[in-house]
């Protein structure tokens, strides 16, 4: 899957020279945390967040107090060295920047022009969807030698009971650098019989470990 699949293409921007109260009033009006800046040319020149906003002007909380904080121009707090993506990336690749540079958002850019932002809501909700855990199943999860072949052995046994597959990851057992873990989630809600039908295959089963059964 690739990025301009997920992203938000109706993107809120202000210019540098908007005040931090016109910031406030369109997260406020538009429920979001995030506004690329950009120039008059829809260039991105800068990011302004709300974890932006409290940082630079802490003030604005009291804004009795001093009400010419938010008074003060974008260009004054935004960020400048902003993180970018491009529509053709990869979404596990803009989720590993994400954690890599722990940002909450990615301006999309395409031609050197703002086109579209992935926020981390984006990325949990594709997560969600990829995953199939939105919809009603099952999750089964082995441990298998890290070995070529073990999924399909795996998947022969699930294709013997007719059952279908929603969604198969793939991570490395934490305990032991020579097994992963296959989690593989099912569009059926009793997986009883293809679990004891795993066991007997000689796969470990992990998860759900039923009472009664083998291990």
């Amino acid at each position: 899957m690739i990025v301009e699949e997920i992203m938000q293409t109706d993107v809120a921007t202000l210019l540098p020279t908007n005040t931090i109260s016109d910031a406030i009033n369109l997260m406020e009006s538009r429920k979001i945390r995030h506004i690329p800046i950009v120039d008059q040319e829809g260039l991105l020149v800068g990011l302004v967040t709300v974890a932006k906003i409290r940082e630079a002007t802490p003030s604005i909380f009291h804004a009795n107090e001093h009400p010419e904080d938010l008074k003060k121009h974008l260009e004054t707090i935004m960020e400048k060295n902003v993180i970018t993506g491009h529509p053709l990336d990869f979404v596990e690749e803009v989720a590993g920047l994400f954690y890599e540079h722990k940002i909450s958002c990615l301006p999309i850019i395409h031609d050197r022009k703002l086109v579209g932002i992935v926020t981390e809501t984006d990325l949990l909700r594709t997560m969600v969807e990829l995953t199939g855990a939105h919809q009603p199943g099952s999750q089964i999860e082995i441990k298998v030698p890290n070995l070529a072949g073990k999924l399909s052995d795996i998947t022969e046994v699930i294709k013997k009971r007719k059952a279908n597959i929603l969604s198969v990851l793939v991570y490395s057992d934490k305990m032991d650098e020579h097994y992963k873990i296959l989690v593989i989630r099912l569009q059926t809600m009793n997986p009883t019989a293809l679990i004891q039908d795993l066991k007997e295959a000689g796969h470990q089963v992990l998860w759900p470990n039923l009472p009664g059964m083998s291990i």
